[in-house]
């Protein structure tokens, strides 16, 4: 892989948590190799006040974060996708827009936090889980070594961070 920045996009059904976090995530890890964006299948209207409290307390970037659809990212003029991670399992199973680039594509699937019951405390907790998982996996996958990877071999490292539990990635 050059030195171009690479776009990754992160797919969830409603674009309001995991793939907003994920977006964010990615935004910071990869600062200047990688720029992240986010889209649902069907698209809430707004991030989930959980998630945005708790990206804002961990001083992520969101003054652009809005909740949208994956439409806007198969359009004419769209940027060109090198990797797209579905991060929930509707959207991994739902038939994907073509998206410019043919990029790489892994399903990181993982619990939806904003359905989490309990305390405010409790609720909290399952996006900061949530934001731990996550931050995991991109870790992992911003410090690959592209450059001797081959697609094939690329491919099954991004299929293994989202089969396995972060800490065994």
């Amino acid at each position: 892989m050059s030195d171009r920045v690479y776009n990754v996009l992160f797919l969830c059904t409603h674009n309001s948590a995991r793939s907003v976090i994920g977006e964010c995530i990615i935004n910071f890890l990869g600062k200047g190799k990688f720029r992240g964006m986010s889209a649902g299948s069907q698209p809430r209207g707004a991030v989930n006040d959980y998630a945005l409290e708790m990206l804002q307390r961990l001083n992520y970037d969101t003054r652009q974060l809005r909740s949208k659809s994956w439409d806007e990212f198969a359009a004419p003029g769209a940027p060109a996708l090198d990797f797209v991670f579905t991060v929930c399992d509707d959207a991994a199973n739902e038939t994907c827009p073509h998206w410019p680039g043919q990029p790489m594509t892994a399903h990181w699937g993982l619990p939806d936090p904003s359905t989490a019951n309990g305390s405010e405390a409790e609720k909290r907790a399952a996006f900061t889980e949530t934001h731990r998982m996550l931050y995991q996996r991109i870790s992992i996958f911003v410090n690959l070594p592209f450059d001797q990877l081959d697609k094939l071999t690329l491919q099954k490292r991004l299929d293994d961070i989202g089969s396995k539990l972060p800490a065994e990635a």
